[in-house]
């Protein structure tokens, strides 16, 4: 348990920019028509599985649009 409490001021903002990425990718995700590569379902689920960094950075890497 002491361990945990070490890590915690290096994870509490980690956590906070994940869920973070994770939201603004959700939003992106929810509120655009169209898609470099897939679609909306797609990206909603490699998101959501890949929920860490993973799903978002690939979605913003692949899948987001250029406007």
């Amino acid at each position: 348990m002491d361990n945990i409490m070490e890590f915690l001021p290096f994870l509490i903002p980690l956590v906070i920019v994940q869920f973070s990425l994770l939201g603004y990718t959700l939003y992106h995700i929810l509120t655009h028509e169209t898609y470099k590569r897939g679609n909306r379902t797609l990206w909603l689920i490699i998101t959501l599985v890949l929920m860490n960094f993973v799903g978002p950075i690939l979605y913003f890497l692949l899948g987001k649009e250029d406007a």
